[in-house]
């Protein structure tokens, strides 16, 4: 019998929808390229990227509440107790049959969202220490606020890195330990269960809907708010 996610898996179901994985892989290869072009000097490519990915986290935080099941915060984000009950089940070798994040898993989500949300959003008040770069928001602060700002825009991308190394290793971790493959669900979107769990997935047209709606915030903040 085939094992998949740690499981003796008979089904093999649908778990992320396309907008999840597409946005996950986006976030992965930008964020990357925002460092890249941040680190060679390259600041209109830099700034291209950080539209682009505050384009992709509007979009997730909107579909967390009205999108697919898996996608949906309410869903999987946990309190603090069926958090710590999860932890202690770590050191076990067999996976618990979670359709979806882990309790766990849930809150490196969030922590990600958050930190990325502040590091697109100290980008767009940003002023680099010759005010020859700036953000397109840094008009609406002062020479010595946008400079702070720029310096916790650092910071917070080192916050990210830090919470990236831990989701690689989390996600090595279920891999060789208990042995579940929590990348091969992301990119195809399929995954073998003991049972259907029966998910349900959004329509379409609100991917369109939270497209559009992500498109025009990214916009307006790219203009400065300057229609």
């Amino acid at each position: 019998m085939a094992r998949e996610g740690g499981l003796d898996a008979q089904v093999r179901a649908r778990l992320w929808d396309g907008p999840v994985r597409i946005v996950h892989w986006s976030l992965v290869l930008l964020i990357a390229f925002s460092w890249g072009a941040a680190e060679f000097d390259q600041m209109q490519l830099h700034r291209i990227s950080g539209y682009l990915v505050i384009g992709l986290l509007v979009f997730r935080i909107v579909w967390g509440l009205w999108g697919s099941r898996t996608a949906r915060f309410g869903s999987f984000v946990k309190g603090p107790g069926r958090t710590l009950a999860y932890l202690k089940t770590l050191p076990n070798r067999s996976p618990t049959d979670v359709p979806g994040h882990n309790p766990l898993g849930a809150w490196s989500v969030v922590a990600i969202l958050l930190v990325l949300l502040v590091q697109v959003a100290t980008g767009l008040f940003a002023v680099d220490v010759d005010a020859f770069e700036a953000g397109p928001l840094s008009d609406r602060v002062s020479f010595e606020t946008g400079r702070a700002i720029a310096e916790l825009h650092e910071t917070s991308f080192a916050v990210l890195q830090a919470l990236v190394v831990l989701h690689v290793a989390a996600v090595l971790y279920y891999l060789i330990w208990k042995r579940s493959n929590l990348i091969g669900p992301m990119i195809t979107g399929r995954r073998r269960f003991a049972a259907d769990p029966g998910l349900t997935f959004a329509p379409w047209w609100r991917v369109v809907a939270t497209a559009v709606l992500a498109a025009a915030v990214a916009w307006i903040l790219s203009k400065g708010l300057r229609l």
